[in-house]
């Protein structure tokens, strides 16, 4: 499962068991606070009774009785042992011995009673002449569980968050690896242009012998555009210098460029209104390579006319530059997608155009790039933001 193309669906499952742990937690700890609150009820009202025994003062009899019926045979949660004034285990209370024999019981006996020394100080009973019993205890398995409760817990939680980090760092690297790769493929993908026509002109110059003026510019255009890839890669990864251009002069050098190397039932226009040689920061060769990855979006879309227009918001002075086609449209569903990494609707490509656009508005020039408008067999409109 490609988790950064389903990312959407992978969030959803992780707060779906978050939810769950939480709601297991706190059914859980409830539970154990409503057991702790009935414990809690019954001590109170035993305590109640033992001062109303204290307070009718009746004989030891009585007394021996009331704490035999009310607190030894009342408690079923508190393990308890009762031995004599030699340690000799007279009863037990709460403790698994069922289904073992003698010599076992004994054995078992022995052991929870060491354990109840090292727990809490025994409580003595006196019956006169020097005859007593001890009752020992220790913390009921509810206790422990309350204990022991939030390591285990924060335990499951955490081996929770590892799984989490691992999958979305081996979702990351994978991502990592389909961008170089891609980048590679895009690369071929921009030098096929220029190159497949320098082929075109070479074939040609063999079979014409005259050679114009209009076709010495046509190839010194092709072996510009070479240079133009060769400096739009250089300059990824690197600190891009930002220069103050005459951005409309850009988008129509470009425009005149793609114009006859698309497919001539494509109209291919441009709206300018900015004033009169107007310069915005950008870099030169990274912003064409922005329009012409929108461009081809278009074309791709099955878009029989694209129209590129620039303006300025006079309120903030952004500069708008968007790019409208009327081709197949985006499904709303979709539209959050498109700048992820290796989405594409085409059969071929590796979807690496808008993510490629998308960094190099936001993370090369500080501006915004987002579909503006997009609706299915109508067209979609790009919008690119840029700061004056």
């Amino acid at each position: 499962m490609n988790l950064y193309q389903n990312r959407f669906r992978f969030k959803v499952a992780i707060i779906v068991v978050a939810f769950l742990i939480g709601f297991a937690s706190l059914y859980y700890t409830n539970t154990l606070v409503s057991q702790l609150v009935e414990r809690e009820k019954a001590q109170i009202t035993l305590f109640s009774k033992a001062l109303r025994y204290l307070w009718d003062r009746e004989n030891e009899e009585g007394s021996l009785k009331f704490i035999l019926d009310e607190i030894i045979r009342a408690n079923t949660s508190v393990p308890t042992i009762v031995t004599d004034e030699n340690d000799n285990i007279n009863s037990s209370r709460n403790l698994n011995i069922e289904g073992m024999n003698e010599e076992e019981k004994q054995i078992y006996l022995e052991k929870e009673l060491a354990r109840m020394k090292e727990e809490f100080p025994p409580i003595k009973v006196n019956f006169g002449n020097n005859r007593y019993n001890l009752i020992y205890y220790r913390s009921s398995d509810l206790i422990y569980k309350l204990k022991y409760y939030p390591y285990i817990q924060l335990t499951a939680i955490a081996i929770f968050g590892l799984l989490t980090y691992l999958a979305f760092s081996y979702s990351r690297r994978a991502e990592q690896n389909r961008v170089w790769v891609g980048l590679a493929k895009e690369t071929a993908h921009q030098l096929g242009t220029p190159i497949s026509s320098l082929l075109a002109w070479i074939e040609y110059l063999k079979n014409n012998s005259q050679i114009t003026d209009e076709i010495l510019q046509e190839i010194s255009k092709d072996v510009g555009r070479l240079e133009i890839i060769a400096a739009r890669f250089s300059n990824i990864g690197s600190q891009t210098a930002l220069l103050h251009e005459n951005i409309a002069q850009i988008i129509e050098e470009m425009l005149a460029y793609l114009r006859p190397r698309i497919s001539s039932k494509i109209q291919l226009d441009y709206n300018n209104f900015l004033p009169q040689k107007f310069a915005v920061r950008l870099n030169k060769y990274l912003f064409e390579w922005v329009l012409e990855n929108l461009i081809k979006n278009s074309v791709d879309a099955g878009a029989n006319r694209i129209l590129v227009e620039t303006r300025l918001a006079t309120k903030d002075r952004l500069l708008y530059v968007d790019v409208s086609d009327n081709g197949k449209g985006i499904p709303m569903r979709k539209i959050k997608r498109v700048f992820d990494p290796g989405y594409t609707t085409k059969k071929r490509g590796w979807g690496l155009g808008l993510t490629l656009a998308k960094r190099i508005i936001e993370d090369y020039h500080r501006g915004k790039i987002f579909v503006k408008f997009s609706e299915v067999d109508k067209g979609t409109k790009f919008r690119i933001i840029l700061k004056t």
